[in-house]
């Protein structure tokens, strides 16, 4: 289950390149006219992208993975850079169905409860907890 994104992070440095080349040659332009003004929006400009573009690119690549390895459940979620991976055993996890209004299902063994499918459309939601529902004991 991928965070549906519109640009990877490649595309995105390659958009930002090309974003801040023209910027900064309108920037020099108006610099070398006189106008001193412009060049100091066109910085404050490319501060503000550059930190929205960084805030994107930690999250294009969010991820959670579910894999069934005869009795092995393993459960890995990628969320900013942060990588946690839970292991669980097939005969004694349970999956719980999303509550009313809630986007989230649950994976729980034992004290652990594994929270799942932030990146799922509702309606994607009910085949893939029934296709792992199928390898539950």
């Amino acid at each position: 289950m991928r965070r549906n994104c519109a640009l990877t992070p490649k595309q995105l440095l390659k958009f930002y390149i090309v974003l801040v080349c023209l910027s900064l040659t309108v920037a020099t332009g108006f610099f070398l006219a006189g106008v001193w003004v412009i060049p100091i929006f066109t910085a404050l400009e490319l501060c503000a992208v550059t930190l929205g573009f960084l805030i994107y690119c930690r999250h294009a690549l969010d991820c959670e993975t579910i894999e069934i390895d005869d009795k092995r459940l393993l459960v890995k979620k990628f969320i900013g850079y942060k990588e946690t991976v839970y292991e669980l055993n097939t005969q004694w996890a349970k999956i719980e169905l999303p509550s009313e209004g809630s986007k989230f299902f649950h994976i729980s063994q034992s004290s652990l409860r594994i929270e799942l499918g932030q990146f799922l459309r509702p309606e994607q939601q009910i085949p893939l907890i029934a296709a792992v529902r199928a390898y539950l004991g």
